[in-house]
């Protein structure tokens, strides 16, 4: 297990996390190497479905197997139970919709990374006293971009992700690293239900490339 440290620089460094859950084993295996390949090395699952649980384990198989460097969160953890099934399975990290308080304190036990979901300053507040020091910004498309500048300097020793209507296009994904985010998730706007169902993984490599590019050129 890669520590909190080494999980929140890579998503950091990496700029975007890909997000994305499908009930086929088979096709939720095949975007994982399509990211791969596309040159991701941290990647969000989301346990959304029934078959969250059973596609993770596999999906940790074939990340073992085949593809070395490669961090597998997973997403929409909101109590200790299904945090340590995950965690039984391998999982890298942790992530929630909101901050839960009992899921923070198993990975601090763990030395794991968890990203809770925050939507105010209370949130803010409440998920860095409980240890984090990467926070999500959930719904994005809700709050904008004015709220991370206009919260930003209260909690220099947070970093912020967005996460909810980030789109891959130079204005959005650089609009939200100009307010002072430091990563963009990317869900259906990237892994869009019509891509899964077709087994479209060149749509998604190419827009998994433009992304990278973006972030690319805003470090720059």
């Amino acid at each position: 297990m890669s520590s909190k440290k080494q999980v929140h620089e890579l998503i950091v460094n990496q700029g975007i996390l890909p997000l994305y859950f499908y009930a086929d084993t088979a096709v939720s295996i095949a975007v994982l190497q399509t990211l791969y390949q596309a040159g991701i090395r941290s990647v969000e699952y989301t346990n959304r479905g029934e078959a969250a649980l059973t596609n993770f384990k596999e999906m940790v198989a074939v990340r073992n197997r085949e593809m070395p460097g490669m961090l597998l969160g997973i997403g929409t953890i909101k109590n200790k139970e299904q945090a340590d099934a995950f965690i039984e399975a391998g999982a890298d990290y942790l992530i929630s919709p909101g901050m839960v308080d009992e899921v923070a304190a198993r990975a601090n036990e763990l030395d794991m990374l968890y990203i809770p979901g925050c939507m105010t300053p209370t949130d803010i507040i409440k998920a860095e006293n409980a240890g984090c020091r990467l926070v999500k910004l959930f719904p994005g498309n809700i709050l904008g971009t004015g709220f991370v500048g206009a919260i930003k300097e209260l909690f220099p020793d947070v970093k912020f992700m967005v996460t909810g209507g980030v789109e891959v296009t130079e204005e959005s994904i650089g609009g939200w690293l100009k307010s002072g985010v430091s990563a963009v998730g990317l869900g259906s706007k990237v892994i869009s239900r019509q891509a899964l169902d077709q087994k479209d993984y060149p749509a998604i490599a190419q827009l998994i490339n433009q992304a990278l590019d973006i972030v690319r050129n805003f470090k720059a």
